[in-house]
């Protein structure tokens, strides 16, 4: 069971325009890198919509990672510099594995990269470019197929025993200043979000091709966030889960522009963390 209807319609919203994908024929693919002579950065182009994204503060108790497949979690860290990539690495990354092993109640935590981004007028998001810019675009950031196969990437030695159990991949974000009011996180209720919605895409590396979902618009789809975020707070977001048992398993999202950010607001600074979540049942 989802939300209960009247509540959520009850709450605050703003009407915001999100970044679907459009139709395209073939399988979409972008290139991370500057792409072959001739060839377009990405045929997997955007088709606006405007809709409704819901307050989630306010009932932010009841969202939950296996039905709305994200969750709003307290989690203040010591860190002074998230652009210090040491100081994320040997801080950050312990802090938040024994976080997650807690608080989801797993087996093991394995953390496979990290991204701070900073908005940038004007900027395109390149990597290696600058400063990773807000993802603008909804999307999931794994597949049924590249999920379990970042078990094999990342951990070869292990993975055919680790595959047995269950297997996620969570992302931890959060903002680095705040309170957060502008390109804020939307994210979907993955109960309102059909598995046809969800496209496979190809993302051409130089040295190798990962698959995200891009997604298909559906009215049926509901969507939340979380306004003025503090950096003490951080919210999880599943890209992928094995357990086909009918909870979620993938969750789309995307920064999108609030109408009702102030004009002087800073420009959002975020990180995200990027996890294999472990359960042996």
């Amino acid at each position: 069971m989802g939300l209960q209807q009247t509540r959520i319609e009850s709450l605050p919203f703003v009407t915001a325009e999100l970044n679907y994908l459009a139709p395209t024929p073939g399988k979409p693919r972008t290139y991370a890198f500057d792409p072959p002579p001739g060839e377009p950065k990405s045929t997997a182009l955007p088709e606006a919509h405007n809709v409704p994204i819901f307050d989630g503060r306010l009932i932010a108790d009841s969202f939950s990672l296996d039905r709305e497949g994200f969750a709003l979690v307290k989690h203040p860290t010591s860190v002074k510099d998230y652009y210090d990539d040491n100081e994320v690495r040997n801080v950050y990354y312990p802090a938040v594995e024994a976080f997650l092993k807690a608080t989801l109640k797993a087996d093991r935590v394995f953390i496979f990269d990290h991204t701070v981004r900073k908005r940038v007028e004007g900027a395109a998001d390149i990597r290696g470019g600058g400063p990773r810019q807000p993802a603008t675009r909804v999307h999931v950031d794994q597949t049924a197929v590249s999920g379990r196969n970042r078990v094999f990437e990342h951990l070869p030695d292990e993975a055919e025993q680790l595959v047995k159990g269950r297997v996620q991949v969570i992302n931890l974000w959060r903002p680095i200043r705040g309170p957060l009011r502008d390109s804020p996180l939307a994210m979907a209720d993955g109960t309102t979000v059909a598995p046809k919605d969800l496209i496979a895409s190809d993302l051409i590396y130089p040295n190798r091709s990962g698959e995200t979902y891009s997604v298909k618009y559906n009215p049926n789809h509901r969507w939340f966030y979380i306004p003025e975020m503090t950096p003490d707070e951080a919210i999880l977001l599943k890209c992928y889960d094995s357990a086909t048992d009918g909870r979620t398993r993938f969750g789309p999202h995307t920064a999108f522009v609030d109408p009702t950010t102030p004009a002087d607001a800073a420009p959002r600074e975020s990180i995200e963390l990027r996890t294999l979540v472990f359960h042996k049942q």
